[in-house]
C-alpha cells in the first residue's frame, strides 16, 4: 500500500532508494509493482470476490460452501477453504449462520410498490398473479416449492419445484407461468413477499423480459398475500402433512399431483359458483369471443 506514495515521491524528484530507505521498504518489490501494479494474483483474488459476491447477492441464504459452488458455476473455480477466507474478509455471511440483532436479519427493501392492497380480486384471468414458497422436509432433506396463482380463477398458473431456495426457484416458476398460459400476459401484476428470490435482478428481469408488473407486501404483513397462503394451507394439509416423505422425488410428484388433478379439476370453489378452475377459465375463454 505504500508503494504508490513512492511512487509519486519520486515524480516529485526524491530518489526511490531515499524514500524506501526511510519507510523501510525493500526496492526489488516496489520495481516489480511498478512494472505490473496488478498482479495476476490478485486479479485472480478480485474475480473470485466478485463471483461470491454476486452469489451472495442472489442468494444470502447460502453459506461460503454453497457460494464457492455458485462462484464454480459461474467460472470461477475455488477450494471452500478459499470462499470461506474471501467471504470472512467481506462479512458475506449467511442469514441463517448468524444473527443480526436481536430480532434476526431486516428483509431486504422493496423493488416494486405494493399494487395490490389486500384486494385479493380480478375480473379476467391474467390481471393479478399471487406467488410465494413454500418449504417441506423429506428423509433426504428439504424440497421448496414456488407457485403462482391466478387470482381470477384460482388456477395454478405456473410453479417449479427444487431441492435448493434460490432465485432461479421462482423464475422457473414464472417461465413457466408465462409459456402456459393462453392469452396474453403482458400488464399482469404479479404480487409476492419481499422473500431474496423476488427481490434478486434476475426475477426482476424476468418480470421486465415479459411485460410484467411487479408488486411487493410489507414486511411482517401475512394478510398481504393471503390469498396465497390459503393454497399452501390446502396443500399442507392435503399433501405435505399427510405423511412422512422418504425422497424429495415421492413428495414432488405427490404436489404435482394433487395440484394438476385434485385442486384443478376435483376442488369445487364456492366462490368460482362451485367451479373448479379449470371449468371456470374455460366458460370465461368460451364467453369471451362470443361476447
Amino acid at each position: 500500500m505504500m508503494y504508490p506514495l513512492v511512487k509519486e515521491l519520486a515524480a516529485d524528484g526524491i530518489a526511490v532508494t531515499v524514500t524506501c530507505r526511510v519507510l523501510k521498504l525493500a526496492r526489488a518489490p516496489y520495481y516489480r509493482w511498478l512494472k505490473e501494479a496488478v498482479t495476476t494474483a490478485d486479479r485472480i483474488a478480485a474475480e473470485r470476490a466478485n463471483a461470491l459476491f454476486d452469489a451472495h447477492r442472489e442468494d444470502p441464504e447460502f453459506g461460503y460452501r454453497f457460494l464457492a459452488d455458485e462462484a464454480e458455476a459461474a467460472g470461477q473455480t475455488m477450494s471452500s477453504r478459499t470462499a470461506w477466507r474471501i467471504c470472512c474478509a467481506n462479512g458475506w455471511w449467511s442469514t441463517f449462520g448468524k444473527k443480526r440483532g436481536r430480532s434476526g436479519t431486516k428483509p431486504g427493501p422493496p423493488v416494486h410498490d405494493d399494487l395490490v392492497e389486500r384486494d385479493f380480486t380480478a375480473d379476467n384471468p391474467n390481471e393479478l398473479w399471487l406467488t410465494d414458497i413454500t418449504e417441506h422436509w423429506t428423509d433426504e432433506g428439504k424440497l421448496y416449492l414456488c407457485a403462482i396463482k391466478d387470482v381470477c380463477s384460482g388456477r395454478i398458473v405456473g410453479y417449479s419445484i427444487d431441492s435448493r431456495m434460490q432465485s432461479r426457484l421462482a423464475v422457473n416458476a414464472l417461465n413457466n407461468a408465462v409459456a402456459r398460459r393462453p392469452g396474453p400476459v403482458a400488464g399482469c401484476i404479479v404480487h409476492s413477499d419481499r422473500g431474496s428470490q423476488f427481490r434478486s435482478r434476475k426475477f426482476v428481469a424476468a418480470l421486465n423480459q415479459h411485460g410484467l408488473v411487479g408488486s411487493m407486501g410489507r414486511v411482517g404483513a401475512a394478510g398481504d398475500n393471503a390469498a396465497m397462503e390459503s393454497f399452501f394451507a390446502l396443500l399442507q394439509r392435503n399433501v405435505l402433512d399427510r405423511h412422512r416423505w422418504a425422497t424429495r422425488e415421492q413428495l414432488r410428484i405427490a404436489i404435482v399431483t394433487w395440484i394438476e388433478r385434485t385442486y384443478h379439476r376435483r376442488r369445487r370453489q364456492a366462490r368460482l359458483g362451485r367451479l373448479t378452475p379449470i371449468e371456470y377459465e374455460t366458460i370465461i375463454n368460451t364467453a369471451a369471443p362470443a361476447a
